[in-house]
């Protein structure tokens, strides 16, 4: 099999660059999206100046409004996100048609064969973004593999672009901290380092065995493979898409009798992936909910809709539905909530009966929907909001993460 040239593609503080882009007043200031200036809620995401108070996505905003006082502090936008992001990944489909998403603000491209370096098509990338969208930017890792790239594009946010060489993968990975490998999370780290092995180095250094017998086969031999820079996972595009999905995992665990929080995160969530449907032109009939809890048990559960749909209530019925029906807790508190929906197409067809309420209500939604995306899209300025969305007085609002570091 010849070399590939992969890149790993991630927007800088995508969802503040958004908000600081439609409003230039905010450049240079501490913009927190997600939470309140009372301190409820989640960070979503936060601005380079927020970061440099130590402010982090996923952090609680009681703690971000202790570490940056000054902080501004912004409601989520998510169509409008969408429709940024849909420029951004028009500029990467027109670079290669091998293009896979990771979530809104990400994709690993796959440009072996494609005209220039790396290098070069990463550049072209970062300045076409810049230019057609009016200012944002994104970091770029170039390497042979998807792990190379991933971990070569966080090291020199923002702005960045960093190159692997072929064949330099393990000595590039060496001094890095062990929590950069991919599937080496709190308790795997600990254990890690509680043997001894502190950087990606430590951990090639060690037999396959070694690891096997401490983390298990199947993790040890992961983790031994990404250590020496190893991982031939293709760029996989899928064609037509399959699915589509967004999820959050929280900083601060919920509690399963924490039915209005959890039922928030749920809307946002299934807004979220209405928003993607409806601009991707898709209809899907099959809801998705993803649980996982405290023990990083996850739970997975998915309804099929006797229509396909493209608007949130039918979504967040759903997987309201789920969650209340089929998933149990126990006293176990909720550490991520995803929803998605599956079996996608692009002409649904429908039978409106003259007395089907449902199907008019059904309609009418629909409609609305249409009417606010295109508000967003004009506008961008969040005048249109749902009204579930707006936090109650003394209540918790929990936006989403949006991958962004």
């Amino acid at each position: 099999m010849s070399q590939r040239s992969i890149l790993h593609v991630d927007m800088d503080a995508f969802y503040a660059a958004v908000e600081v882009l439609d409003n230039p007043a905010l450049a240079g200031k501490p913009v927190i999206v997600g939470g309140t200036p009372e301190g409820r809620g989640v960070v979503s995401t936060a601005s380079y100046e927020a970061r440099r108070f130590g402010v982090r996505s996923a952090m609680p905003a009681a703690e971000a409004v202790r570490r940056c006082p000054q902080g501004i502090f912004l409601m989520p936008r998510f169509g409008r996100y969408t429709a940024v992001s849909e420029q951004v990944f028009a500029i990467l489909e027109a670079t290669t048609p091998l293009v896979e998403p990771i979530s809104i603000d990400e994709a690993f491209l796959d440009v072996t064969g494609c005209a220039g370096t790396p290098a070069e098509i990463a550049r072209g990338i970062q300045e076409r973004i810049e230019s057609e969208t009016g200012g944002l930017t994104c970091s770029i890792g170039c390497a042979e593999n998807k792990f190379l790239a991933k971990v070569a594009s966080d090291l020199r946010k923002p702005r960045g672009l960093v190159v692997v060489p072929p064949g330099a993968g393990k000595e590039f990975l060496a001094p890095l901290e062990v929590e950069r490998l991919w599937g080496a999370g709190p308790k795997t780290s600990a254990l890690l380092r509680a043997a001894g092995m502190t950087t990606i180095g430590h951990v090639a250094a060690r037999d396959v065995e070694e690891l096997a017998a401490l983390l298990g086969d199947s993790l040890g031999e992961h983790l031994a493979a990404l250590a020496h820079g190893l991982d031939d996972r293709p760029v996989a595009t899928g064609g037509e898409a399959k699915s589509l999905s967004q999820e959050t995992t929280f900083a601060v665990f919920l509690a399963p009798r924490d039915t209005e929080a959890i039922e928030r995160v749920l809307f946002e969530l299934s807004d979220g992936v209405a928003a993607r449907l409806r601009g991707q032109g898709f209809w899907g009939r099959t809801v998705t909910l993803k649980v996982r809890d405290g023990r990083f048990r996850t739970c997975l559960r998915s309804v099929t809709l006797p229509e396909p749909t493209q608007v949130v209530e039918d979504i967040y019925g759903a997987a309201a539905g789920l969650f209340r029906d089929r998933v149990r807790l126990g006293r176990e508190r909720v550490r991520l909530l995803g929803v998605g929906v599956k079996n996608l197409e692009r002409t649904p067809v429908r039978q409106l009966d003259l007395f089907d309420v449902g199907g008019a209500e059904r309609e009418r939604a629909a409609r609305l929907a249409a009417v606010s995306d295109a508000i967003l899209r004009k506008h961008g300025d969040g005048t249109v909001t749902r009204g579930k969305l707006i936090a109650r007085p003394g209540k918790s609002a929990r936006p989403p993460r949006d991958g962004s570091r």
